[in-house]
């Protein structure tokens, strides 16, 4: 496969891709933003757990 077809694969591959998304309605963003936000804190909550546990080893 050359550069041209495999570029003209992926263009094919993106507008399928494009046919099917739709714009999130209002439930659907603060369902996707309430996750988003719960994961960014479960890892900043894990993240300061080890670092607060490495603090106390450390003396």
């Amino acid at each position: 496969m050359n550069v041209v077809e495999g570029f003209k694969g992926f263009i094919a591959q993106s507008q399928r891709v494009l046919a099917v998304t739709h714009k999130p309605r209002g439930q659907e963003y603060r369902q996707m933003a309430i996750t988003t936000a719960l994961g960014i804190t479960i890892i900043g909550l894990i993240g300061f757990a080890i670092n607060f546990i490495a603090h106390a080893l450390r003396g």
